[in-house]
């Protein structure tokens, strides 16, 4: 198991750059609190995304479309406690950034400062790009997205494969040269036809993150929940689980409600003592006050 050399301080947001060009593997794993924060920083990753992932992993909604802004920036900011070395960046939930240039500023702001996070991640191309122009131009460092973009999965057809045209490989590239140009420091590509992921990370200077779209991008991402068999609801095929964590969850809670129903939680080591002479006196005096006031 190989892991980045420990350091002082945060990552640089330059490093990423440098990364790309000495071919040194980007890892990136959400995190929406802060013992997953923790934990992420403990583990040597280099990017921490508080997704809006968090809408269905956490909040339990069926996508990621309902996150609000409040439950975002508050989940950011504990990701942000946590998470000390790696760079922070915080998901634009749905509706944050869609409206105007104004709000994407107003939301984003709001990301850097009131929940400390180091960048934002905005979705698609387009319109997008307007809005990223806008961040960077507020000074506030933007990771783009394309290929499959939960947030409008509906129009493209639901949660499948993006880029599987001549046509559609065409428009990724540009939509992801546009980025770049736009002032994207990064972007994120889900579930692109390796080969297609491959020029597209060939053709720019910004590192890629895949997610579902081969080994040859310059980093990779994976909801928190899925690595570690925590999410219980539907698995993309690109995810690889590290661990069952929520089978071993379920059984540790399964036994401790066993233990409590037969009386065997808790133990004599469990509780705290008071010394005999007081316990004398406060149960003698107890029982005196219960005379009295019977």
């Amino acid at each position: 198991m190989t892991s980045r050399p420990e350091t002082s301080g945060k990552l640089p947001l330059t490093d990423l750059a440098d990364m790309k060009r000495r071919r040194e593997r980007i890892v990136m794993v959400t995190a929406y609190d802060y013992p997953s924060g923790s934990l992420a920083d403990a583990a040597g990753v280099d990017i921490v995304l508080v997704g809006d992932s968090a809408a269905m992993t956490v909040l339990g909604y069926e996508s990621t479309v309902p996150a609000t802004m409040d439950e975002m920036v508050m989940l950011t900011r504990a990701a942000v406690r946590g998470a000390k070395r790696p760079l922070v960046v915080a998901d634009m939930p749905f509706g944050s950034f869609q409206i105007s240039d104004e709000e994407a500023v107003r939301s984003a702001v709001r990301f850097v400062k009131e929940a400390g996070a180091d960048a934002v991640k905005v979705e698609g191309a387009g319109l997008t790009v307007s809005r990223v122009l806008a961040l960077v131009g507020a000074g506030i460092p933007v990771m783009g997205h394309v290929g499959l973009t939960p947030q409008s999965a509906t129009m493209l057809g639901g949660f499948r494969a993006q880029g599987r045209t001549s046509a559609r490989a065409r428009q990724l590239l540009d939509d992801a040269r546009t980025l770049e140009q736009a002032g994207c420091f990064s972007l994120v590509l889900e579930a692109v036809p390796a080969p297609v992921a491959a020029r597209i990370t060939e053709e720019l200077t910004i590192p890629t993150i895949g997610i579902g779209s081969g080994r040859d991008c310059d980093g990779q991402v994976l909801v928190y929940h899925d690595l570690l068999g925590l999410y219980q609801g539907r698995e993309p095929r690109f995810v690889k689980r590290y661990a069952e964590l929520a089978t071993e969850i379920q059984d540790a809670i399964e036994r401790y409600a066993a233990d409590v129903r037969s009386g065997a939680f808790p133990g004599d080591e469990h509780t705290y003592s008071i010394p005999d002479e007081d316990l004398a006196a406060f149960l003698s005096g107890s029982k005196a006050e219960s005379e009295t006031e019977a």
